[in-house]
């Protein structure tokens, strides 16, 4: 649920300095200074540093500020969301708590992010917006309605459940935006939308944005619609001039996500985003990317919508570099700056393949399309190349030693520059005996991933503080004091720093905002010499006598954020786990207390595999 959450334009406009190869689509021969806005929106837009509108926002300001029908064609990526939304902001009130404006979406992420954009160019006038789609919370949304806000987002089907529910009262709904139409009606939206239509004053101004006109829009057209206004500035045709497209194919030498790695090493992507076909292989991409020290999150049609929510909101705040989604989980998304599309394998229909590619090489900016072949995809690749005219740049695939070098080297020189300056000589020491240590390893590798996550959030929340270079993430983040407040899910839903921080295993407290790299690895360093993640050091109380305190090598770096996880792991390793008195979750590893008894029944699983790792149980050493 997003109730007035402020966060930057995403495709609205084109910042001032970025010169696109392709001008005349991306940007107008106009200023906004030449379009009738209130001081209060153009605040907004010069605090991101906007002074140009794209063409279809120029075009469609008079119309849509007029009242008239409007019929838009126009590509993903051109500035949609403002077109229909500065000149329908200037026409509210913030004393207005009816229903004004009613925006319809086929994907609750995208109504999430026009509703966020929406309020963020509204913000100094006050003007409320809501998004209401399914999957949240009924209650919460039943309240937010209740309190009124002339702007409502949100999806076909949870919309018309408040309309049958008397929640929604549209009676003075005045105009009403059919967002990506074309894709609202394909997911089988048709029926709720004629329905939600009906119920509309029939003095409701239209406006409807589709990049295709199939028969389902000329029906809406023609039945709803009045003397509409067409705007035809790109329609259903497929440009990729930005895109640099590049064929690896796929080594049976190694197994296919080793593959995907390799790549990755090659071309070191800030972020992107990664394709499946089904939702087993976004599993499995996600995991194996984690483990080799890449961020990443995956999106899949399984996924609960609070989940969904925990996800974007990662994205939003710059923890996670790479979001592995299929086709279904991934509309709606619109994804400014984003770097790199790596189809880990490609789709059977070719215009799938132009949809998901033409993520990246936004607004003018260049993009690059990484794409993991196999002869099974030799037809898809022809269609692409003879159809669209794409031409694939063929790589060969780096060998193992090559890539392994690349990455090493890569990391040694982040480390090298990152320590520039920096006084560590108090932890030598620390160091020499963490070398010594039979879990050295284990301890090494969380100080890295804590180095290398911190760094990467550091240095975005560097690139933020230069508006003429916009950092290359998921999507223009607000300042980072206000990210922390801003990209959370509201309510319920919000997630929060747990209570009791030391009865869950952790003293660590939730940031306020990025510490530089060197400071989180110094306290890294600490906590793993100290009484938080030491397993030779348990905690100080004495246990009952007859009973045991055991170390296992799982922990919350493992994914395990629950005790319940962390049986599960013991259970699927043959271990007794309802002799288990109570665990202890820690970042690293956990404490079990066991019977005296049972010790020797919990040691026997050490060296039995745990998601490729290889567990290890033992007694913790007492001090």
């Amino acid at each position: 649920m997003i109730e007035s959450q402020p966060a930057a334009p995403e495709e609205a406009v084109t910042p001032e300095g970025v010169v696109p190869s392709n001008p005349d689509e991306y940007v107008a021969d106009i200023g906004f200074d030449d379009l009738p806005l209130s001081p209060e929106i153009r605040k907004a837009l010069a605090e991101r540093g906007y002074t140009r509108p794209t063409p279809v926002q120029a075009k469609a300001f008079g119309p849509v500020f007029e009242g008239k029908d409007l019929i838009v064609r126009s590509k993903t990526g051109t500035g949609k969301t403002a077109a229909f939304g500065l000149p329908l902001l200037e026409k509210l009130s913030a004393d207005d708590k009816a229903v004004r404006v009613l925006i319809l979406c086929p994907t609750r992420e995208l109504a999430m992010q026009v509703a966020a954009e929406l309020s963020d160019l509204g913000k100094h006038k006050g003007i409320r917006v809501s998004a209401i789609y399914g999957g949240a919370s009924m209650k919460t949304q039943e309240d937010a309605l209740e309190l009124g806000s002339p702007i409502i987002v949100g999806t076909p089907g949870r919309i018309f459940d408040h309309i049958r529910r008397k929640n929604l009262n549209l009676e003075g709904c005045n105009h009403v935006v059919l967002d990506e139409a074309d894709e609202m009606l394909n997911q089988g939206f048709y029926e709720e939308v004629t329905r939600i239509l009906d119920v509309l004053p029939k003095t409701r101004q239209v406006l409807l944005f589709s990049a295709s006109m199939p028969p389902d829009i000329q029906n809406l057209i023609s039945r709803y619609t009045q003397n509409p206004q067409t705007l035809l500035l790109s329609g259903d045709v497929f440009t990729v001039e930005h895109i640099h497209h590049i064929r690896y194919e796929i080594s049976d030498a190694y197994p296919k996500p080793r593959n995907l790695i390799y790549v990755l090493e090659m071309h070191e992507p800030d972020n992107a985003i990664v394709f499946c076909n089904t939702k087993d292989d976004t599993a499995l991409v996600t995991a194996v990317l984690n483990r080799h020290g890449f961020d990443a999150e995956l999106l899949n049609g399984d996924l609960p919508q609070k989940e969904r929510e925990r996800v974007m909101a990662k994205i939003k705040r710059g923890e996670v570099a790479f979001m592995v989604a299929t086709d279904i989980a991934a509309r709606g998304i619109d994804i400014s700056d984003l770097g790199h599309v790596i189809n880990y394998s490609l789709p059977e229909d070719p215009a799938v393949y132009l949809h998901r590619v033409g993520r990246t090489g936004r607004i003018g900016k260049k993009g690059v399309a990484l794409n993991l072949t196999s002869g099974r995809e030799l037809s898809t690749l022809t269609a692409l190349e003879k159809k669209y005219g794409i031409h694939f740049e063929k790589r060969a695939m780096p060998s193992p030693e090559v890539a392994l070098n690349m990455w090493t080297e890569r990391h040694v020189k982040e480390i090298k520059s990152a320590s520039s300056g920096s006084v560590y000589e108090g932890y030598l020491t620390l160091a020499s005996q963490l070398k010594t240590r039979t879990d050295a390893d284990d301890l090494i590798a969380f100080l890295l991933k804590s180095f290398f996550t911190h760094h990467r959030m550091e240095k975005m929340k560097s690139s933020s503080e230069e508006p003429e270079q916009p950092e290359r993430t998921f999507r223009k983040d607000p300042p980072p004091r206000e990210r922390e407040r801003s990209s959370a899910p509201k309510g319920r839903d919000r997630e929060r720093p747990p209570r009791d921080r030391e009865a869950r295993g952790t003293t660590e407290r939730p940031a306020r905002r990025p510490r530089s790299a060197s400071a989180m690895t110094s306290e890294a360093v600490t906590s793993m010499s100290g009484e938080t993640s030491a397993p030779t050091k348990p905690p100080k109380e004495d246990l009952p006598e007859g009973q045991a305190r055991l170390w296992v090598n799982l922990g919350r770096s493992d994914k395990l954020d629950s005790d319940a996880n962390v049986l599960a792991a013991l259970e699927a390793a043959g271990a007794p786990v309802a002799k288990v008195l109570r665990v202890e979750l820690r970042p690293t590893f956990s404490y079990a207390i066991v019977a005296e008894a049972d010790v020797g029944a919990f040691e026997a699983t050490s060296g039995k595999a745990h998601n490729q790792k290889t567990l290890k149980v033992e007694r913790a050493r007492r001090r």
